[in-house]
This record gives structure tokens, C-alpha cells and sequence, in this order.
């Protein structure tokens, strides 16, 4: 039994970012999506990258980034995984030449086999509610759509919070959870305790899953 990845997105103030890491974070989504209101230029993102300790890893989120975006992204951030959130295809995804994650926007009629074997470069699926937009959306999806038998590791995504991370993981059993406003106080506005006891919830989901 492995314990469970944690990912905190959507970070943009320095006192975040380090109450994530006390918290127990494994890797920290830094939003360079302009539309996003957790957006942070890249500049900013290479300043709360810079907090990072080793083996916390700094994740960039992009919603169809340009090539020039991609790029400069990857120059500045060279240990960063990438995360691909738009309607990027697997082309797109692979021409970047870093690690990345490709989120699958879940809805009744995706067939995430298919999008997982078109994705097979990928290192992971971050699987998230369909929503109108990109994301942070804070609803919950139909976690039966997730078929039993994914060929890449999963990110449990989509409305997570510390009341119902322990069923997620012991539903789901992914490789790794992903939250964001389920530990805001406001858009972009972590706070402390919500982290803490986030991260706390899923070390017990861990623990319930051990004792089986």
C-alpha cells in the first residue's frame, strides 16, 4: 500500500505556500491560465516556485497556453511538471518535451480509456468535474465513471474539501488528490487550517485503507 499524493492548486501568496508545505503537501499547482482568478504571472509563479523544499514539486497549470507561453515556462521552471487543462491534444501535450499531467473534464459519455490510451505520454490523469470553464469549479463528480481499470495513474480532482477526501480515496484509490477551493477562504486565498486538516484526512483515509 502506497500513501496517497497530495496536490494543492491554485497558490499565490508566499504564507500559503508555505503553510502548504508545513501541511504535508507533495506538489504545489501554480495557475499561469490568464482567465483563471487564481492566475499568476510567470514571474510570480518562478517566486513561489523558489519556496519549494526538495521533493515538493511546483506544477504549472496551462488552458491551451501557447507555444511561446510553453516554452518560457519551461526554461524558467525546468523542475516543474506540466499540467494541460484545455482542449490541448496529445500532440500538443508531447510537443512541449516536459512531464506532464492531462486533466479529463469528466461527463457521462467520456470514454476515459480512450482518452487515457490517446494520452499515453502523459505521467498521470488529473480527472475533474465537466464544468462551463476551466476548473476550481468546487463540485463533486460521478465518481462511478471512473472505470476500474485506468491505465495511468489518477488525480482525484473536482470539488475535494477535508469533508469528503476520505471517501474520495477510499472510493477511488487514487495515486494522488488534487484541491483547491475546497481550502480557500476566497479565490486564490488559502487558509492554513483547511490545508492542514485536508492533508490530515487523507494520511486517515490512508490508514483506513492499510487496516484492510
Amino acid at each position: 500500500m502506497t500513501r496517497t499524493r497530495i496536490k494543492i492548486c491554485g497558490l499565490t501568496r508566499e504564507a500559503d505556500v508555505d503553510e502548504a508545505i508545513e501541511a504535508g503537501a507533495d506538489a504545489l499547482g501554480l495557475v499561469l491560465y490568464e482567465r483563471s482568478p487564481r492566475h499568476v504571472p510567470l514571474a510570480r509563479a518562478a517566486a513561489l516556485a523558489r519556496r519549494l523544499p526538495p521533493f515538493v514539486t511546483p506544477v504549472l497549470l496551462f488552458v491551451n497556453a501557447t507555444p511561446q507561453l510553453l516554452r518560457q515556462a519551461s526554461e524558467t521552471l525546468p523542475q516543474a511538471l506540466l499540467q494541460f487543462h484545455g482542449d490541448e491534444t496529445p500532440e500538443q501535450c508531447a510537443a512541449a518535451d516536459r512531464p506532464y499531467l492531462r486533466a479529463a473534464r469528466m461527463a457521462p459519455g467520456l470514454d476515459l480509456l480512450d482518452f487515457a490510451a490517446r494520452h499515453a505520454g502523459a505521467q498521470g490523469l488529473l480527472l475533474d468535474t465537466h464544468v462551463e470553464g476551466y476548473g476550481g469549479s468546487g463540485k463533486v463528480f460521478d465518481w462511478s465513471l471512473i472505470p476500474p481499470d485506468v491505465p495511468l495513474p489518477v488525480v482525484l480532482s473536482g470539488g475535494l474539501s477535508p469533508a469528503n477526501v476520505i471517501d474520495g480515496v477510499l472510493a477511488v484509490r487514487p495515486w494522488a488528490v488534487d484541491v483547491s477551493s475546497g481550502v480557500e477562504l476566497s479565490k486564490g486565498l488559502k487558509s492554513g487550517p483547511l490545508m492542514r486538516r485536508f492533508c490530515k484526512a487523507v494520511r486517515e483515509a490512508d490508514e483506513r485503507l492499510a487496516a484492510l
